[in-house]
């Protein structure tokens, strides 16, 4: 069962990765250039706009690529090990760099007054849903480590 449950996991992996990795060659940048011609006095928040979503979006791949180490871990049962503990801080840096880029995101759209109080509130519901999940990785991070060391106590006494 917990085979089927990695193998599946890893193929909706590379699904997302694959998702987001178009999202940034080709969705982003087309809308984006779309945009700067339907509203030319926001043109110049083009680039800028194309650079922080995909920066964004960027994190959430790197996320998906520790969570792809991780899960290699526990297929190999080495997930009680100290290193593990290094993809769960590099997810916690990338949803800590994903807030921050929110609102930068939400501070240049108020800079240019670009946007409307629904982008905002999107915004804000964006960077609550962060900080939230940055906690959580925080508090799995504790239960993942404290496991770490009952496991290395267990085997000095074994």
């Amino acid at each position: 069962m917990r085979r089927v449950v990695i193998v599946t996991t890893k193929a909706l992996i590379v699904a997302l990765f694959a998702a987001i990795l178009f999202c940034q060659v080709i969705f982003v940048p087309v809308n984006a250039r779309s945009f700067a011609l339907a509203a030319p006095e926001f043109a110049a928040l083009e680039i800028p706009g194309i650079v922080m979503v995909d920066s964004l979006l960027l994190c959430g791949q790197l996320v998906l690529i520790c969570v792809w180490a991780l899960l290699s871990r526990v297929a190999r049962e080495e997930i009680f090990d100290a290193t593990a503990l290094r993809w769960v801080d590099a997810i916690i840096l990338s949803i800590t760099a994903a807030a921050l880029l929110v609102i930068a995101g939400l501070v240049v759209l108020s800079a240019a007054s670009a946007g409307n109080p629904f982008l905002a509130l999107t915004g804000l519901i964006a960077l609550i849903s962060a900080v939230g999940l940055a906690l959580v990785v925080v508090v799995m991070r504790g239960l993942l480590r404290q496991a770490t060391q009952l496991r290395l106590e267990l085997s000095e006494v074994v």
